[in-house]
């Protein structure tokens, strides 16, 4: 049985040609890293505190019943201030416009995306769609309704 699946990918104008399509860095990487294809190769320069939408140049066509789940690389999150802050966030097998990845600034100066750094890495998931029922009464549990924390720190 094969664990391959087929992502169609299709290279909006402004993609740089000379960019590959996402990739796995090692042979046993969870994620394919993406990268910045910015309009002209330019740059974008994001203020402490802001939240801005980096263009991929791609749009995906995802299998149906699959997600694309984008997360952070965790070298650039450890190594500058820069964070994916819908993370993971979801691409959905039925969205088909372009894959822009939401980057934040946490740090206290500017920082700046050059065109082609590896912004984020994409997980490929499969997804089950559940059926929501009302009820009045739920099974009990030890830890019941206990939440933020409620399990210790240690």
């Amino acid at each position: 049985m094969s664990h391959e699946f087929i992502v169609k990918v299709r290279k909006l104008p402004h993609f740089d040609s000379s960019f590959e399509l996402p990739f796995y860095a090692t042979q046993d990487a969870a994620g394919a890293d993406i990268r910045a294809s910015l309009p002209n190769k330019d740059s974008v320069t994001i203020a402490p505190g802001e939240r801005v939408l980096i263009p991929t140049g791609l749009a995906f066509e995802i299998p149906a019943r699959h997600e694309i789940q984008v997360r952070p690389r965790s070298g650039l999150s450890l190594r500058t201030p820069l964070l994916v802050v819908n993370s993971p966030g979801t691409i959905d097998a039925d969205y088909r416009g372009e894959v822009q990845i939401i980057i934040g600034n946490f740090g206290d100066k500017p920082y700046v995306i050059e065109h082609g750094l590896r912004i984020a890495q994409l997980v490929f998931a499969p997804v089950w769609q559940a059926k929501y029922s009302e009820s009045e009464n739920l099974s009990e549990t030890a830890r019941g309704s206990g939440g933020f924390g409620s399990t210790g720190v240690n």
